[in-house]
């Protein structure tokens, strides 16, 4: 019978180690960063960039470059991280970020705009996800809704509304498909759901955040118009709407987590 580091003992099913001590553990393996430099407030990102647009402004080092996630802290307690991209990805890091208790998560990700009237550089602030990735039945019913936590999603809109910038409301719906662009059925099975926007992550963050006790939100940038003939990204499509928008995408998250951070906003008021 062998022993864990712990003092657990191991048989022939394993050891058996708490959530904790598997987050406290998996956290910086996965990112690189000690415990103690995770900051209250967290951004979330698909994209490198992100990352290193954050720590060139704030002088802060990037850890985890050869991990499978980045993440820099800046002075302001300010935690952003690149978890990736999916449904299996936003649950891993909504997993792990219960080895700090972060007081609130958002996410700065891109979605596709299924509305004509959605456009290219629009920000959406979705009010509901429909879990069509499937990642998120593993933490709860499929009846319970994918929400973000209304008094986060209520200072970022403030934010977005102090700089005139354009933005929506609505559900947007969270698949595990990538590439479904060509596929005239999805885009019947999409218009029916009278969905504003399509990504693969947003519901199972918000579920999983839910089911951790964590206040989340996302803050979504339209990348793309894939309904129409002209509107699939690609590459530098995707390229030109990165240079254009994703610094004020990042300046919006910063600002929101920081003043929230300054103010010492309560977001979250009981506990499931």
């Amino acid at each position: 019978m062998r022993t864990t580091p712990t003092g657990r003992r191991i048989g022939d099913k394993g050891a058996t180690l708490s959530k904790e001590e598997l987050t406290k553990n998996w956290l910086p393996r996965y990112t690189g960063m000690p415990l103690e430099n995770f900051g209250d407030y967290i951004l979330l990102t698909n994209f490198s960039d992100y990352v290193t647009t954050f720590a060139r402004r704030f002088d802060c080092r990037i850890y985890g470059e050869s991990r499978p996630m980045q993440a820099a802290t800046n002075q302001h307690g300010i935690t952003i991280i690149n978890f990736g991209i999916g449904s299996a990805n936003a649950a891993t890091i909504m997993d792990l970020l219960t080895a700090v208790n972060p007081r609130a998560v958002l996410f700065l990700g891109k979605c596709g705009g299924l509305k004509a009237s959605t456009e290219i550089g629009n920000f959406i602030l979705p009010i509901a996800a429909i879990r069509g990735e499937g990642t998120s039945d593993d933490y709860l019913h499929p009846m319970v809704p994918a929400l973000p936590s209304f008094k986060l999603h209520k200072f970022v809109s403030n934010k977005v509304a102090e700089r005139d910038l354009e933005y929506r409301t609505g559900v947007v719906y969270t698949s595990n498909r990538r590439v479904w662009e060509h596929d005239k059925a999805f885009h019947a099975k999409l218009h029916e759901m009278t969905c504003i926007g399509i990504d693969m992550e947003t519901a199972t963050l918000f579920i999983v955040g839910h089911a951790n006790q964590i206040a989340r939100g996302a803050l979504l940038l339209v990348s793309d118009v894939p309904i129409t003939p002209d509107g699939v990204k690609m590459e530098d499509a995707d390229r030109k709407t990165t240079d254009q928008w994703a610094p004020i995408h990042l300046e919006l998250g910063v600002e929101a987590m920081t003043e929230i951070g300054s103010q010492g906003e309560q977001i979250k008021h009981f506990r499931y």
